[in-house]
């Protein structure tokens, strides 16, 4: 079998859309091969070590997080992949940790937020995007925590998601009251919790 062949069959197989560099190399395919498919526009160079198939139906979510790896979907975002918003995101929101710089997130339709390592790993979890792929997030009882910090998010959103949670069955009050404790929102949590519950 040919690089052409192999080429065309990590296409095919490809479920995200997406192929990496470390996928190609895995199949010997050389560098020449690859310039033609980008060439002849099967692909396209996404970002560093990545190749979206021009084929394939685009996963937002999912390449983003590709690109970016250290980005966790987070706030207005994280509510509407839980389910606790209707209103799909025009910008993506991304926590990442302090101190991380990537350039190139500027051209993108993402709004970004930098927090302490501490509370940049409290509460990922990984769940499947709209386009079926794997995606991490922070989980709801982090998210609810996280739009009630800052000014950032829609106090319609917040007041939704919040009656929403309170209403739930699967609400952790022990796991929320440890988040508002640790991202200091333990008041404002309070104060939705007496009025809803």
């Amino acid at each position: 079998m040919d690089g052409f062949d192999k080429m065309e069959i990590l296409i095919s197989k490809s479920t995200s859309g997406i192929i990496s560099t470390q996928e190609i190399l895995a199949e010997n395919i050389s560098r020449d091969i690859l310039s033609k498919f980008i060439d002849n526009g099967e692909v396209s160079k996404y970002g560093r070590g990545l190749y979206t198939i021009n084929s394939a139906w685009e996963d937002d979510f999912f390449s983003l997080q590709q690109k970016y790896s250290k980005g966790i979907y987070s706030h207005d975002t994280a509510l509407y992949l839980l389910g606790y918003s209707d209103r799909t995101p025009s910008i993506y929101t991304m926590t990442f940790p302090k101190g991380y710089n990537a350039p190139s997130i500027k051209q993108e339709n993402v709004k970004l937020i930098r927090v302490i390592p501490d509370n940049y790993e409290s509460g990922i979890i990984e769940v499947q995007s709209p386009s079926n792929n794997p995606i991490r997030i922070y989980n709801l009882e982090r998210t609810l925590c996280d739009i009630l910090r800052g000014k950032g998010s829609d106090i319609q959103i917040v007041n939704a998601a919040m009656k929403k949670y309170a209403a739930s069955k699967n609400k952790n009050i022990n796991q929320l009251m440890k988040y508002a404790e640790q991202l200091k929102v333990k008041d404002k949590v309070l104060r939705y919790m007496e009025v809803l519950l």
